[in-house]
């Protein structure tokens, strides 16, 4: 063997002290466990649990006589709606998955419909929209630090909504405004309850209104869900 070539090992060797085997192999399984997890990361999907009829939900209400059944689902606990892809629920947000069962023979359309958070001192709170729901998220500091521009008054610039807000809204919000006969169609919305008393569920209800059928002759009589029915089959 060339003497260069056995030098450079000579001198590898002295730089390169062996470590304790103890410490090679909690080393390698911190290595292994950190892969895992990795990979385990990169191959998770962002899929809800499959939407179920409405009345198979610990809180619904039923109109026999429409055929109409319109359950709630509500996530007060970040760890069991952790598909989510932001954290809605630590930035004063309620994701409520509202589910509407149409058990008669006639379609019916949420084009103009109402689906209400109300709380327990009534306070009516509609379901937030994208552009609101990225606000709170991610400008909400910034224009709270931002001076005032001189003179007023002042035109305002809607920041784009983030893409993880609208990926979230295709893949867990209503994807139909048609509920079709024999079927079940449901979706998150997301409600505003930073400023009510806690817990914003105890007492409160979901009012559904101004659903029709699809052909605009007739208006289902108003639902109300309430959260209590929820909170009671599912104790913290």
């Amino acid at each position: 063997m060339p003497a260069k070539l056995i030098y450079r090992q000579k001198v590898m060797r002295f730089h390169r002290p062996e470590l304790p085997q103890a410490i090679v192999s909690q080393t390698l399984r911190v290595v292994a466990t950190t892969c895992i997890l990795a990979a385990s990361a990169l191959g998770a999907s962002h899929k809800a649990p499959p939407v179920k009829p409405a009345n198979q939900y610990a809180a619904f209400d039923t109109h026999p006589n429409e055929h109409v059944t319109i359950g709630i689902d509500p996530c007060n606990d970040p760890d069991k709606c952790n598909f989510f892809r932001l954290p809605y629920i630590q930035h004063g947000f309620i994701p409520v998955r509202v589910i509407i069962t149409n058990d008669g023979d006639t379609a019916l359309t949420l084009t103009d419909v109402r689906i209400q958070f109300i709380s327990a001192a009534n306070d009516k709170i509609p379901a937030a929209d994208l552009e609101e729901i990225n606000r709170r998220l991610f400008n909400l500091k910034k224009s709270m630090n931002r001076p005032l521009p001189l003179p007023i008054p002042i035109t305002i610039h809607h920041a784009p909504v983030d893409k993880k807000i609208t990926q979230d809204d295709n893949d867990f919000g209503f994807q139909s405004t048609t509920v079709n006969p024999h079927s079940t169609l449901g979706g998150y919305l997301f409600y505003d309850v930073r400023g009510l008393d806690d817990p914003p569920l105890k007492g409160a209800q979901i009012y559904v209104k101004m659903i029709h059928s699809l052909d605009g002759k007739h208006e289902l009589f108003p639902f109300t869900i309430p959260f209590d029915k929820w909170l009671a089959a599912n104790p913290r």
